[in-house]
């Protein structure tokens, strides 16, 4: 896998997930209406930014560093709420990121 195939903005379509995977979609994608959708970009030079609800239901930003290994996408602490720091790639495509759930909360 090429970092050049996840960098993007990309949204997580909740409405999609399925018991092990997680969907996101391409920001600009039309979706229906959900309250609170956690977004993160990974950006070419290793940098990322993230959006999620914080604690008073409010968006929040953060931002961090970001690395590729193998197929696992590798997001520094201290970032939001909403997006694991590990994520394993099954399949992506121009439309769709998947990534494994992570099962032990991370």
């Amino acid at each position: 896998m090429r970092r050049d195939q996840v960098c993007g903005r990309w949204v997580h379509v909740r409405e999609e997930d399925t018991q092990d995977e997680m969907v996101f979609r391409p920001a600009g994608t039309d979706l229906p209406p959900s309250r609170g959708r956690v977004a993160f970009e990974l950006r070419e030079d290793g940098t990322f930014a993230e959006t999620g609800l914080g604690a008073a239901d409010v968006p929040e930003e953060a931002a961090g560093s970001w690395e590729l290994d193998d197929d696992t996408i590798i997001l520094s602490e201290g970032a939001a709420q909403g997006v694991p720091r590990e994520m394993t790639v099954v399949e992506v495509d121009d439309e769709r990121l998947v990534v494994r759930k992570p099962h032990d909360g991370g």
